[in-house]
């Protein structure tokens, strides 16, 4: 995979999966539906921060195990593709029917604090950077400043999203309402999700006998 090629994938990949519904879209469809446009701002940012935390923290952590050794770089690939596969098939055959924008209260505080603290505690924000990102990493590239990059367009892409969420938040906390727009964001999450784990799995594979064949 070359460089433009990895951008381009990633970028589609993070984009389907900012849209999907989640904690942190919810959360800023709260604040605009009761705060109005400027606490969807507040809390937009501080998710962003929460974000910017942990695409640094699995850039920098992730570029230093995969230079460091190979194995460590097989490990996370086949952590990663078992995490991805298992969650894709989740998403497929348990989708949820509804998602409480009511009850996404945050941690407390302002909406700058509660985007931030609620980002930032979510652990699966850290598993989603590090399971992730290091697919897209194409061979011979410098993994941390890359990594950073990935980091950098999924930023910009959720600011975009949080955008149009603060613009029209009734009609995408409408949509969320709906049972089976629910469901079929989930699905096409967990087939997208179900895709990259089996993608890892099978580069792993390819790894492996091609160090044997060494």
């Amino acid at each position: 995979m070359g460089v433009t090629t990895a951008l381009a994938a990633f970028s589609v990949a993070a984009l389907i999966l900012t849209i999907t519904p989640g904690l942190d879209t919810t959360l800023v469809l709260r604040a605009a539906l009761t705060g109005h446009r400027r606490a969807a701002m507040q809390a937009g940012l501080g998710i962003i921060a929460g974000m910017s935390v942990w695409g640094v923290a699995a850039a920098f952590g992730i570029g230093l195990l995969l230079s460091l050794s190979l194995v460590a770089g097989a490990i996370i690939r086949l952590v990663g593709a078992a995490y991805l596969f298992a969650l894709g098939v989740q998403f497929i055959r348990r989708p949820r029917e509804r998602i409480d924008i009511a009850d996404q209260n945050g941690p407390g505080g302002a909406w700058l604090r509660r985007g931030f603290l609620s980002n930032l505690l979510n652990p699966k924000i850290g598993v989603f950077y590090a399971t992730l990102l290091p697919q897209f990493l194409p061979v011979g590239v410098a993994p941390t400043p890359f990594l950073l990059l990935l980091t950098l367009i999924h930023i910009i892409e959720t600011i975009g999203w949080f955008v149009l969420l603060g613009l029209a938040a009734d009609r995408f906390a409408a949509a969320l309402r709906r049972p089976a727009m629910i469901r079929a964001m989930d699905r096409v999450t967990g087939i997208v999700l179900f895709g990259f784990g089996a993608k890892l799995l099978y580069d792993f594979a390819s790894s492996l006998r091609a160090a044997r064949a060494v």
